[in-house]
């Protein structure tokens, strides 16, 4: 099912806590509505209308679906090289790949020099600045 909610937004009185208008409709009548595919892309456009008709015809991508500890897990496995081209790849994998969870976890699991000291260090002046002033390129790196 496909729904498509609205709010009517006004200064008028009588439009004052109005409830929201729900549009629903089955994903094949969607599939076929090129005038609500229309207002979908006029109102959120290209892109999140070419994604509601790939969910619609059952493609789901799920790797967006997973959790942020998930994907943070799967990236660890990940070369950076790797990671700085999959952070174009959307806004989400950009976020998670520029977190500071996720150079905590590169820190901890790649640098075999790592102490408690660098932990404190690291809470304050950021895990990924850690990484790039104290063990990129190193030698003691554990690949």
């Amino acid at each position: 099912m496909v729904i498509l909610r609205s709010w009517k937004i006004s200064l008028r009185l009588e439009s004052r806590g109005a409830a929201p208008t729900a549009l629903k409709t089955p994903h094949l009548d969607f599939l076929h509505d090129k005038s609500l595919q229309g207002q979908v892309g006029a109102v959120f456009g290209k892109r999140i209308l070419e994604y509601a008709v790939s969910l619609c015809h059952g493609k789901f991508d799920y790797l967006e679906r997973l959790p942020d500890d998930v994907l943070l897990r799967i990236l660890s496995y990940l070369e950076l090289k790797d990671t700085t081209l999959l952070a174009q790849a959307s806004h989400r994998f950009r976020k998670l790949c520029n977190s500071e969870k996720f150079w905590e976890q590169i820190v901890r699991n790649r640098c075999a020099e790592f102490t408690i000291d660098k932990a404190n260090l690291a809470n304050v002046m950021g895990w990924r600045k850690l990484f790039f002033t104290c063990f990129h390129g190193r030698d003691k790196m554990v690949q």
